[in-house]
């Protein structure tokens, strides 16, 4: 097994998943980047649920989105034309439309897609991105929301990001901090079977790769950006306003400017 960012061949089991351990995760000791042995099986359907109104505020999802657009707000300068991949219920492009941005989203579900359409009157085109082949340098920003860990090629889609960027475009990411203090504590516990979680019997994991900071650095040079922000934060109510205060939350939000255009990936 080859690391799926950089090709390295040194990659040392970082943790284990399921009632048996089956699931593997394997830490690349070059890039740093956590990868998910893929033929153990990958559940994606399992994140898809029902259809959350944007109104409905008190709602994870949503305070999530506006907390998301709050952060695009206080750091990208000027309004423009914003592409938002898993839109899922379309409340950040809700926000954006209504706060005077032009907005497109990306959705892989159908259902989905025709709501904010007919709802809000938001384009939704229905693909996955990894196939998605408009490349035309068109958007000033770019947003992905906890959808980047379940990309299987992450240079692929950095690069395709890159490539719908104007020149200077911006890309807002959010995914897990896989060396949060919140995960270290958890890996700790797991090692020395303070306490063992209990899986469904039916679990398969949905993430395709794990990033830290240095890995995601990594993936920016190799792919064209330059880091602006990196903040942590975290989705638990109670820890919210500490956990951002202290920047240890187990969830990364980023900022990130578009610097050159991306390594050739037949390089």
């Amino acid at each position: 097994m080859k690391c799926r960012l950089c090709d390295g061949e040194d990659l040392v089991l970082h943790y284990s998943q399921g009632n048996d351990g089956q699931f593997r995760f394997y830490k690349c000791m070059n890039c740093k980047l956590v990868n998910y042995d893929l033929t153990s099986g990958l559940d994606q359907k399992k994140y898809s649920g029902g259809y959350i109104d944007p109104y409905f505020e008190e709602h994870k999802q949503n305070r999530t989105q506006s907390a998301t657009y709050k952060f695009i707000k206080k750091n990208v300068p000027l309004k423009g034309k914003m592409l938002d991949i898993g839109c899922g219920n379309g409340k950040l492009l809700l926000l954006a439309k209504t706060d005077g941005w032009s907005v497109n989203g990306l959705e892989l579900s159908e259902s989905y897609a025709a709501i904010v359409k007919e709802k809000f009157d938001i384009k939704v085109e229905i693909e996955d991105f990894l196939k998605y082949d408009k490349t035309s340098s068109y958007y000033d920003v770019v947003v992905l929301k906890h959808v980047l860990e379940h990309l299987s090629d992450s240079r692929l889609a950095m690069t395709k990001i890159n490539n719908l960027l104007k020149v200077n475009g911006y890309g807002i990411f959010e995914f897990p901090n896989i060396e949060s203090v919140e995960f270290k504590i958890k890996r700790v516990v797991s090692k020395i079977k303070i306490s063992k979680k209990k899986y469904r019997e039916d679990y398969v994991p949905g993430h395709c790769n794990e990033f830290c900071k240095d890995s995601f650095k990594y993936l920016l040079k190799l792919t064209g950006f330059k880091l602006v922000h990196w903040e942590l934060y975290s989705n638990k109510n109670k820890h919210i306003r500490l956990l951002s205060m202290l920047n240890i939350g187990s969830k990364a939000r980023v900022l990130v400017k578009k610097a050159n255009s991306p390594v050739n990936l037949g390089e």
